[in-house]
């Protein structure tokens, strides 16, 4: 069997939830129903403490955003060999 063939019955990865088309449609979907659900409750948000908990909220979903995951990064200072 040569390479060709073998790369042949090799299963094709499945893409990514978030890159799929039912991944988009949900986040779509939830981006939708956060601005209207903030339109509706804007008086509430921007009272009082309401401001402060949105602004750690986007602190915390920035942070998950950002990283791009975690694992593979490859930033050093885990004592590896450095040569």
């Amino acid at each position: 069997m040569t390479d060709h063939d073998q790369q042949k019955n090799d299963p094709v990865p499945a893409p990514r939830f978030w890159k799929s088309r039912t991944g988009v449609a949900l986040i779509v979907f939830l981006a939708v129903a956060a601005i209207l659900l903030g339109f509706e409750h804007r008086v509430h948000i921007f009272a009082g403490n309401g401001l402060i908990a949105v602004l750690l909220l986007g602190c915390i979903v920035m942070h998950f955003f950002m990283h791009g995951g975690h694992g593979g990064g490859g930033h050093g200072g885990h004592g590896g060999d450095k040569s």
